[in-house]
């Protein structure tokens, strides 16, 4: 949806001017309080006593986000491991000015040079002990979530995963009855859980301000249609791949890299490219937009999905950047999806049905990636997981549109409040104290899952209190697993409700709708 500068702002304000009225109690409390909107909003505190120890087992790009989005006051790095060594070099000195600032600059030289190194987990679990291990971050490829998070936790670590959450559902399963043989937590990083954003987005939906929710239409769209751009692909071209070849070969030769879950080296460096390691552009990006599309409708299971995938683009001879031009990948460069959700009176009603849609292409970034919510009174744009911006439905009474500004009223007849039109310039003072109080810069949700994470391990809080836990992070899982399967056999497959029963060894992929 292309806006011009002036809508969007109309729409930051009128997400505000909302957010204002519908929780100022708990922004006045933000403005004088000494917390963090995180802890207010998902419901921790400061952390009485020593942090957390924690180590990061994976140091690439998505770890070292996390590594410096992480709260020292709830976590201590103890420890990291990576078979790469360029990856170890990365996360002492940084990638990149603000998004992965390095070990040195987050905790200072001389803190970071206390952090043991290790190649593996393997190495690392022999020393949980001497270390003080009390939790590991997982950010590995996908095939390896659950082994690394099942040796973990035999081991007696909480563990806190990377998203998707493993490679199949049959694994998710696993994962979370081993954490409840040992009485251990386990998350899944989902951040948009822990974004105060989509939190505020969501409030406004469970109070009725949009209305009835039919339609979200999502979508992740990047371009990588030019020689160099697809920055999935680095073992050839990437700096860093080719400073790694020599000992990653080596372990190849040895058998080290099998033992660790690869066959080759080129298979761990471009893992997401490989079915045998990766999940797709499904698994890596759409897992999100499903993840925030089920949040809004209410944490509700979907009914059926059906889709399309393909190689349309590198899988074309003469198309790529050489005319000879050969592309092993095995993901598919273009997906587009369906999903049926059940709506708000599904059970008394069978047609009452909410549809999501997703894209992800590889040839076309025209779109920001995000979430549109249409609603029957407003509709809700999610833009970068940065800016929410809302916008009024015309009705009989009031006027709408991208142009409109709105405010909040009380709505005593229909038991709830209500948007309405107004024709001034300015926001509200509501509006002005959402602003002022939740800042430009937003945060991702990175810091808070790691917050809250460890403020339950502290205080021994059960796996029911963590936003985005196994059974949580599973149903994330069969979303976007099965649209793999919808979309490799071409068809429509309906959901199952023991799928999603941790209790139950029913999973899709073994399930009779899928051809042998």
């Amino acid at each position: 949806m292309e806006l011009t500068p002036e809508q969007t702002q109309i729409g930051k304000d009128n997400f505000n001017e909302a957010v204002g009225f519908t929780r100022r109690d708990v922004l006045k409390t933000a403005a004088v309080g000494s917390i963090g909107l995180g802890a207010l909003y998902f419901d921790y505190q400061k952390l009485n006593g020593s942090p957390i120890k924690a180590a990061f087992i994976g140091c690439g790009d998505e770890a070292n986000v996390l590594i410096t989005e992480h709260p020292p006051e709830y976590m201590e790095i103890v420890a990291i491991a990576d078979p790469r060594p360029s990856n170890i070099e990365r996360t002492f000195k940084g990638s990149h000015p603000e998004a992965r600032i390095g070990l040195n600059k987050k905790l200072g030289q001389a803190k970071a040079a206390e952090i043991k190194v290790y190649p593996d987990h393997l190495e690392l679990l022999k020393d949980k002990d001497a270390l003080g291990l009390e939790m590991v971050v997982i950010a590995v490829p996908l095939n390896q979530h659950a082994p690394i998070a099942i040796a973990c936790l035999e081991a007696g670590l909480h563990v806190l995963s990377e998203k998707l959450m493993a490679h199949n559902i049959t694994q998710c399963k696993q994962m979370i009855r081993k954490a409840d043989e040992k009485g251990l937590l386990l998350a899944v990083g989902h951040q948009r859980h822990y974004s105060v954003l989509y939190d505020n987005a969501n409030d406004l939906i469970k109070k009725g301000l949009l209305g009835d929710i039919k339609f979200i239409r999502a979508q992740w769209h990047r371009n990588n249609s030019f020689p160099g751009r697809d920055s999935w692909r680095k073992w050839d071209r990437d700096a860093d791949a080719k400073k790694d070849k020599e000992v990653l070969l080596e372990m190849e030769k040895s058998g080290k890299l099998k033992e660790l879950g690869y066959e080759s080296a080129r298979q761990l460096v471009d893992w997401r490219l490989y079915n045998a390691t990766g999940g797709g552009l499904m698994a890596e990006l759409g897992s999100h937009q499903m993840d925030a599309s089920s949040i809004f409708l209410g944490k509700k299971h979907p009914l059926a999905v059906q889709g399309y995938g393909g190689k349309n683009f590198y899988g074309v001879k003469g198309v790529g950047p050489e005319e000879n031009w050969v592309d092993d990948r095995d993901i598919d460069d273009h997906i587009y999806v369906t999903l049926e959700f059940p709506g708000k009176h599904y059970e008394e009603d069978k047609n009452d049905i909410a549809v999501v849609t997703y894209s992800s292409i590889n040839t076309n970034r025209q779109e920001p990636y995000g979430e549109t919510v249409f609603g029957s009174r407003g509709t809700l744009i999610m833009k970068t997981e940065m800016e929410a911006l809302l916008y009024k439905e015309e009705s009989p009474s009031s006027g709408g549109g991208l142009e409109q500004r709105l405010w909040v009223i009380d709505n005593t007849k229909g038991g709830g409040p209500a948007l309405d039109s107004y024709n001034t310039a300015a926001p509200s003072a509501a509006g002005a104290m959402a602003k002022g109080t939740m800042g430009d810069k937003v945060s991702r949700g990175y810091r808070e899952e790691m917050e809250h994470f460890c403020y339950c391990i502290k205080n021994q809080l059960g796996p029911d209190k963590l936003r985005c836990n196994g059974r949580v992070a599973m149903a994330d899982a069969i979303m976007a697993l099965t649209a793999n399967l919808a979309m490799k056999h071409k068809k429509r497959i309906v959901f199952k409700d023991e799928w999603f029963d941790a209790a139950s060894d029913a999973v899709p992929e073994t399930d009779e709708q899928i051809p042998t």
